[in-house]
């Protein structure tokens, strides 16, 4: 009775530990992987097959995970961010950054740089990531710094300062071409800062004020020209303005002046054709006298203006022309 019962006992606990066993294999055969993450299986040590998101079954004990290195960044309680690499059995697929830490380069001038890089890069053949590379985190690192050393050498401090577009496009064609291999798509490569030695950023503040107070007296010299150029195109226009008035003017003088000589010889015409007309019978002689008279009295006139202090000469034939006129007069009035 009692050999019974401890062999009863003894039969229940192997079941309990079979049941435990079951367990524990049918746990190492279930593989649960999450979205956007891979696992790669070996048997024996040999690639058997990929496993993707969702569940998967692999034969336990036989069939294992391949464990692979991979970087994260950790926060320190200081706020500094810190990269760490652990061992896992799973590839993250999705878009991954690389903060790498900052490091010296010398430029073509032989300006010793700090400089720090972002890196985006994504996982796309699990496969070739895992038995193409030893270490890909590391060897990412290492290839990205000395990419970063060899562009930068090629260029001057200046030039690495304004180019920032043309180094990241520089970065991304050599890593991505040398990465492709691996399995890796690079696809960003950004740098954050740049920062040259404290004398050499004194000597490009003096030179960008230098370069701004240049700029500032060319704008002014620039301006004080163009106003120079406008007063003398104001004067210029200003003159020509006068000008044409007193040309104006002069032509309508002369005109006036001219309408009335015309005027005064249409005048002097009509008296000719009175007096013509009044000696045509002749009784008075030629029209000529008359003419010549009235010249006389007028140049009389004019010597007599403002002559009160001067001897006036006349001349000897001044006599006949006064008869002559007054025969002239003599006979209008009989006309």
């Amino acid at each position: 009775m009692i050999f019974a019962l401890s062999f009863l006992g003894g039969a229940s606990t192997v079941a309990i530990a079979l049941l435990v066993f079951a367990v524990f294999v049918l746990a190492k055969g279930l593989k649960i992987i999450k979205q956007s993450e891979a696992m790669i299986v070996e048997r024996l040590g040999k690639y058997r097959k990929t496993l993707h998101a969702g569940l998967n079954i692999i034969i336990p004990f036989i069939d294992a995970p391949r464990q692979i290195h991979w970087r994260y960044l950790r926060v320190s309680r200081d706020g500094r961010k810190i990269p760490v690499i652990t061992t896992r059995d799973r590839i993250d697929l999705r878009e991954t950054v690389y903060d790498f830490p900052k490091q010296n380069v010398i430029t073509r001038d032989n300006v010793v740089t700090e400089i720090n890089a972002l890196l985006y890069f994504q996982v796309v053949d699990p496969v070739k990531a895992v038995y193409e590379i030893a270490n890909l985190p590391n060897a990412i690192e290492k290839l990205t710094q000395t990419t970063l050393r060899n562009v930068i050498g090629e260029m001057d401090l200046d030039d690495c300062l304004s180019s920032r577009d043309v180094i990241n496009m520089k970065l991304r064609e050599i890593l991505d071409d040398a990465t492709n291999k691996w399995g890796v798509k690079v696809n960003r490569v950004e740098l954050q800062d740049i920062n040259p030695p404290n004398d050499i950023r004194a000597a490009m503040e003096k030179q960008m004020r230098a370069e701004r107070d240049k700029r500032a007296q060319i704008i002014e010299a620039e301006g004080l020209k163009r106003a120079q150029i406008l007063e003398a195109e104001g004067s210029k226009i200003s003159a020509i303005t006068k000008a044409e008035g007193i040309k104006d003017a002069d032509i309508l003088e002369a005109e006036g002046k001219s309408k009335a000589r015309k005027l005064k010889a249409a005048a002097e015409a009509e008296a000719i054709k009175l007096v013509t007309e009044a000696i045509k019978d002749g009784k008075a002689g030629d029209p000529t006298n008359y003419l010549v008279a009235i010249k006389y009295v007028d140049a009389l006139e004019r010597m007599a203006e403002g002559q009160d202090n001067k001897v006036v000469y006349m001349p000897y034939e001044i006599s006949g022309v006064l008869s002559s006129i007054g025969g002239i007069k003599d006979l209008v009035k009989e006309k």
